[in-house]
């Protein structure tokens, strides 16, 4: 599972489930959309359809990767220990929630974050300017010690906001996001104004 606001997903999203999917012999990758995120706003937020939307265009071409509804059906806040609770049944022993270096060091403050690591694996793309010492450390305060790998990734000068940034001003959006979500945006004119 990679969750993601995915507000653009773009090409560094794609290069991420690639190389979970490479790296940690998965079969697929679930793509799941944030509905609404609980610990800050969505910036630019053009709604959670629409984020929907261009997932779906970013996962079309490879059939290892699959979109999920779950947290945009979902009313209210979603979580990720709840978003893995769902999917537990079906993935019990298999699954592996991929996710960045960044976001792992702070995984602490999330909620139930015990309840993330007991109900699935992690994949932890390196993240300049983390240490893998420090996930380790807090994978250690968590009781997750040996529950997590870390993935090799290439670098990557792409964001979402600096994708956005493009969409506003006008700059082209291609070899950034994938040429379906460039398309989107530019005919939907998301990001805009």
């Amino acid at each position: 599972m990679l969750g993601s606001a995915f507000n653009p997903p773009h090409l560094g999203h794609l290069a991420l489930a690639q190389e979970a999917l490479w790296q940690l012999e998965l079969e697929r990758v679930l793509f799941v959309p944030t509905g609404e995120a609980p610990h800050k706003r969505i910036v630019d937020d053009p709604g959670k359809e629409i984020r929907l939307a261009m997932t779906r265009l970013a996962a079309a071409d490879d059939e290892r990767f699959v979109v999920s509804t779950l947290e945009v059906d979902r009313d209210g806040p979603s979580y990720t220990y709840e978003t893995l609770e769902a999917l537990a049944d079906e993935h019990r022993d298999s699954l592996v929630f991929v996710m960045g270096a960044d976001a792992a060091v702070g995984l602490e403050s999330w909620r139930e974050p015990q309840r993330v690591v007991e109900l699935a694996r992690l994949g932890v793309a390196r993240r300049a300017g983390v240490s893998e010492a420090e996930v380790t450390a807090v994978l250690r305060s968590l009781g997750a010690e040996g529950r997590a790998e870390m993935l090799e990734m290439p670098e990557f000068g792409i964001s979402s906001s600096s994708a956005r940034e493009r969409a506003k001003s006008g700059r082209p959006l291609r070899y950034v996001v994938p040429e379906p979500v460039a398309r989107f945006i530019e005919e939907k004119r998301i990001y805009s104004g």
